[in-house]
């Protein structure tokens, strides 16, 4: 299995990035899928897309900012989870916006948790021994089968149609989608069912490349197995990509070239005074820094905007993280930017769209 190839210097919670990565590379100066689409020749086109929706009441207002008062263009909904009645009220309050599912397998916290909407008897091997989804990826992939995975994928879906809620695509949470042939296939194959875009990257993923070997590097270092000069190459199977880029999209389906998936890992930092306005600026500097390495094509910038209330911090340490992202968003110095580069940011509603007018 590809997780297998990376699993020894990888950390879990990068896995989405990875798998990602893993399956990209066509070379950058021939067509891309923006072109493809419609979009000027050499365009920087990208989606800037919020995960976590539906997560908890601090995620939906942070996304809801991040769209409404920000540059956010984007943003995916985990409907296991509690808050999602919450943020599907303003997806149905605002039609225009570009809300897709954050396809959800995983309940990675320690004390805030939620099952698949199949139930136990339905798809046992979704469920650990507290009732709820596996906390990691490794053990959906060792418990689980692709047919359970279907069922959950579709049983999300028909949640979201049930609420009078229409998905603009499809991605998966913590990258469990991508982990797996099997259930990779399941994944493309319900896309292609009910044509609604799924996130792949299968262009010349350019950053993630780049981000697989720095991070890769960072754990080799910290394993002591780092030697000055050493090579630290993408895995052989990232010569799969156009392959399965080219069969997404002979389903009708549109492409990413690229993925940008850098900001959670960037650590706001000990020795600066943590106030709202030095993580706005730390956070708006980071993203600028990245978008510089753009290349052409249709990128999707992963983020996860959320205003941190007083309890966000008894589920996760990523308060800061995410915050910073929703201020990020919100940052007239962002917006300019884009402007003043001449960066397109679009939607899935768009790409696929476009994707329709293509032969």
């Amino acid at each position: 299995m590809i997780n297998n190839v990376i699993n020894s210097i990888i950390p879990q919670r990068m896995l989405a990035f990875l798998i990602c990565t893993i399956w990209g590379g066509i070379a950058i100066g021939q067509e891309t899928y923006a072109e493809k689409l419609g979009y000027p020749k050499d365009a920087k086109v990208i989606i800037l897309h919020v995960d976590d929706a539906g997560m908890s009441w601090d995620s939906n207002e942070g996304t809801i900012n991040a769209v409404d008062h920000g540059v956010a263009s984007s943003f995916s909904v985990m409907m296991p989870c509690p808050w999602v009645p919450a943020i599907v009220k303003y997806i149905k309050a605002n039609p225009t916006v570009d809300a897709g599912l954050h396809l959800t397998l995983t309940s990675e916290w320690k004390n805030y948790r939620w099952g698949p909407l199949m139930g136990k008897p339905s798809v046992p091997g979704l469920v650990d021994e507290e009732g709820a989804m596996w906390r990691n990826v490794e053990q959906v992939i060792q418990h689980s089968s692709g047919d359970e995975v279907e069922a959950e994928i579709r049983a999300q879906i028909d949640r979201a149609l049930t609420m009078g809620f229409k998905p603009t695509h499809l991605d998966s949470h913590m990258g469990t989608l991508f982990a797996d042939e099997e259930f990779l296939k399941r994944y493309i194959k319900i896309g292609a069912e009910y044509q609604i875009p799924i996130m792949f990257p299968g262009g010349h993923n350019s950053i993630l490349k780049e981000e697989y070997r720095l991070r890769a590097k960072g754990e080799l270092i910290k394993s002591g197995k780092w030697k000055e000069g050493m090579d630290v190459p993408v895995p052989e199977v990232v010569n799969k990509a156009p392959l399965v880029g080219a069969q997404v999209w002979s389903l009708g389906l549109p492409v990413m070239d690229d993925l940008h998936n850098m900001s959670y890992g960037w650590d706001f930092p000990k020795d600066m005074e943590r106030t709202e306005a030095n993580i706005q600026s730390f956070y708006t500097d980071k993203f600028i820094a990245t978008f510089e390495l753009l290349q052409p094509g249709l990128t999707m910038v992963l983020m996860h905007c959320t205003d941190p209330s007083e309890i966000f911090g008894e589920i996760s340490a990523s308060g800061v993280r995410r915050q910073g992202d929703m201020l990020a968003m919100m940052d007239e110095k962002l917006r300019s930017y884009l402007e003043s580069e001449g960066i397109i940011v679009t939607t899935y509603r768009d790409v696929m769209e476009r994707r329709k007018k293509v032969k």
